[in-house]
């Protein structure tokens, strides 16, 4: 699943070249998750003003809306000049006279929303419940401290609920508490102040080299370029169970956490 630092990395592989740009059609294919909530007529002769992110949802902003992007769990988008016709997993085209957006989602988990604008109750709904931007200068480490004292549940499950913090998924909550020494299944008001602070270090460290990386490609993961990432080489436990740790050479456990699996070092990752 694409998660913040892919895209993070899409949103930078197309931004600056589609800002600026006309729309000149839009074509929606088989429906995915969500409405467009507008005809894709309506579309037409909008301009791009610019491409954000919130959390790990792509932020178009145009001259008369906002088209809020998710990649769902297998999505990618993909912009350029030309672009063969669409094939049976290219559910939304965007043309413009700089060149096609195209998302491709196998599993269509992924949506593409317009609203008027973030106000509106369309994009408040999708984007009004997330918590603080991880890279940004918002991540405070008191706020962060504070937020994990009130709730009970693993550590885990709180970092990826994106509440405290948004868009830390499944592989950064993994590698993150690794290199902060925390126990995944720890319940976060158990957590001290001082191994909060090296967890949000550790959640910014992992989530910048991450974007460095460009991303991690588990299965079919490409940025706008059609590039893949490379920050799964570089895991210290993320999908390395039974192989040993590679700080010191316990073997890595793997459990399931909310139906997601969860990867640790016994020895490195205290309680």
């Amino acid at each position: 699943m694409p998660e913040l630092p892919e895209v993070e990395v899409t949103r930078r592989s197309f931004a600056d070249r589609i800002t600026g740009a006309t729309i000149q059609s839009a074509c929606m294919g088989k429906p995915l998750r969500w409405p467009l909530q507008c005809e894709p007529a309506a579309l037409v002769g909008m301009r791009v003003r610019g491409v954000r992110r919130r959390g790990k949802y792509l932020l178009v902003d145009l001259s008369g809306g906002l088209l809020l992007v998710h990649l769902g769990m297998s999505g990618s988008v993909i912009f350029d000049r030309q672009l063969p016709p669409a094939g049976v997993h290219d559910h939304f085209d965007l043309v413009t006279d700089l060149g096609t957006l195209r998302l491709h989602d196998p599993r269509r988990f992924g949506a593409v929303v317009f609203a008027q604008g973030e106000s509106d109750p369309v994009a408040q709904k999708l984007l009004g419940h997330l918590g603080v931007e991880p890279l940004g200068d918002d991540f405070d480490l008191a706020a962060f401290q504070a937020g994990l004292r009130q709730r009970k549940a693993p550590i885990k499950q709180v970092v990826l609920a994106g509440e405290v913090v948004v868009g830390v998924g499944n592989i950064y909550a993994s590698e993150a508490l690794f290199l902060a020494g925390i126990r995944p299944t720890s319940p976060a008001n158990s957590i001290s102040k001082p191994r909060a602070a090296k967890l949000h270090a550790a959640v910014k460290d992992v989530l910048s080299r991450a974007v460095e990386k460009g991303g991690s490609t588990l299965r079919d993961f490409s940025n706008a370029n059609g590039e893949s990432g490379y920050f799964q080489l570089e895991a210290m436990v993320y999908g390395r169970e039974a192989q040993p740790c590679r700080v010191c050479a316990t073997p890595v456990r793997a459990i399931r956490q909310g139906q997601r699996s969860t990867f640790f070092c016994p020895l490195c990752q205290k309680r």
